[in-house]
């Protein structure tokens, strides 16, 4: 006989899958791991965007001449170039084949050649053409006896007129990046738990224990329980993982920790709790079919694809342009809702209405499905055999 009421016993599962997760070595080890890789790749993009910018020039003969030009044109392109004088041009191209230096720069000033060992840095290349280029202009300039300090003033001063239709945001890239760590983060997160959710039915099945939760609940209300509890477990992961992201990324100096990154977060949880609930639900109920963990794969796999593609498409949509209308279709779509438009937001690419029409349309999605899939758990996690067909489990 039921005794509980039905917000009561949700309560009482959702507490039970919140003490029974969180305390598990799995549930540790796997924040340990994630947070690992996360901050790894944090600080991978930090020393790349601290080595990208920085070079180290060895300058010998005539070329010494240009050191001071040389740093001042590449600070006026974002650059950091370091200059060492060379005496011997051969101890010079000792050092360039050692990785002591990034080029050995010789020749006289309007005439340079760069001594390099593989490839030189294209932005390295574009300064010293820069260099090279003022130099012969100075040399002209002079011959025609022309100041060329008045004349390059006129030069520098002189700038195409902006008119952008749709002006690309300054931070655009650290958007971009937001965007892409919150959808992997979010397809990681449902996928992970969802599977739990799956995993976690069929464990009860098979041990008979749903046999005595359903003597206290009702089926709807012990699957209800079961996805919230997970739901937040996954969450606290997420937010675990994300906070920290951010904080690393900010104290690294990857991106700065501005009022995007906050809402990026902020809308991440939101689409995370509506995308689990999504798919949670249906893992659950496609869990209910079958007795055997061996047998939860088969079951669950069509769900997995459509993640895995929708994950993998538009992954390479956000890359590409995720303002296009590949982007924005697919994004509407409410089963890749939950990964792929948290990332345009983060981009800035989502509009006003898009946003609200992926939100009705996921809502509503979320309780079709929670009504199907609680009949789907209600008409099978008691039936203990063989795997059950759908169709019979729909029909009761």
């Amino acid at each position: 006989m039921r005794t509980l009421s039905g917000r009561r016993a949700v309560w009482l599962v959702m507490k039970r899958e919140l003490n029974t997760r969180l305390r598990t070595r799995s549930f540790v080890i796997g924040t340990v791991v994630m947070l690992a890789l996360l901050l790894g790749y944090v600080g991978f993009q930090s020393a790349l965007a601290g080595s990208a910018d920085k070079s180290t020039v060895g300058l010998t003969g005539q070329a010494i001449g240009i050191a001071q030009q040389l740093q001042t044109q590449a600070a006026r392109s974002g650059q950091q170039i370091s200059t060492v004088t060379i005496t011997d041009p051969a101890e010079g191209r000792k050092k360039v084949e050692d990785g002591d230096l990034d080029a050995l720069v010789s020749g006289s000033a309007a005439k340079l050649t760069a001594t390099y060992k593989s490839t030189l840095d294209k932005q390295l290349r574009t300064v010293l053409d820069q260099v090279a280029q003022q130099q012969v202009l100075d040399g002209v300039l002079s011959s025609a006896q022309l100041e060329p300090a008045e004349v390059m003033a006129q030069v520098n001063g002189t700038h195409v007129q902006d008119d952008a239709l749709s002006p690309e945001p300054a931070d655009h890239t650290e958007r971009l990046v937001v965007g892409l760590i919150v959808a992997f983060l979010l397809y990681i997160s449902i996928i992970t738990y969802g599977m739990m959710v799956a995993q976690g039915v069929v464990e009860e099945k098979s041990s008979r224990v749903v046999e005595i939760l359903l003597a206290s609940v009702r089926p709807w209300q012990l699957l209800l329980g079961k996805v919230i509890g997970l739901g937040l477990v996954g969450l606290t992961q997420l937010v675990i993982l994300a906070g920290a992201g951010l904080v690393a990324a900010s104290a690294t100096g990857v991106f700065s920790l501005s009022g995007f990154a906050g809402g990026a977060l902020l809308w991440g949880l939101l689409w995370y709790l509506l995308g689990f609930l999504l798919y949670a639900t249906i893992y659950g109920a496609l869990g209910s079919l079958v007795s055997r963990q061996e047998d939860t794969q088969s079951v669950v796999g069509p769900i997995n694809i459509v993640l895995i593609i929708g994950f993998v498409a538009g992954f390479n949509l956000l890359l590409q342009d995720p303002s296009g209308s590949a982007a924005k279709v697919i994004s509407l779509i409410p089963l890749l809702s939950p990964i792929l438009m948290p990332a345009r937001i983060a981009t800035g690419a989502a509009a006003g209405w898009e946003i609200a029409l992926s939100l009705g349309l996921t809502v509503a999605l979320v309780a079709l499905l929670t009504w199907l899939g609680g009949k789907i758990y209600g008409n099978s996690v008691l039936r203990i055999g063989s795997r059950i067909k759908l169709s019979e489990a729909l029909r009761g």
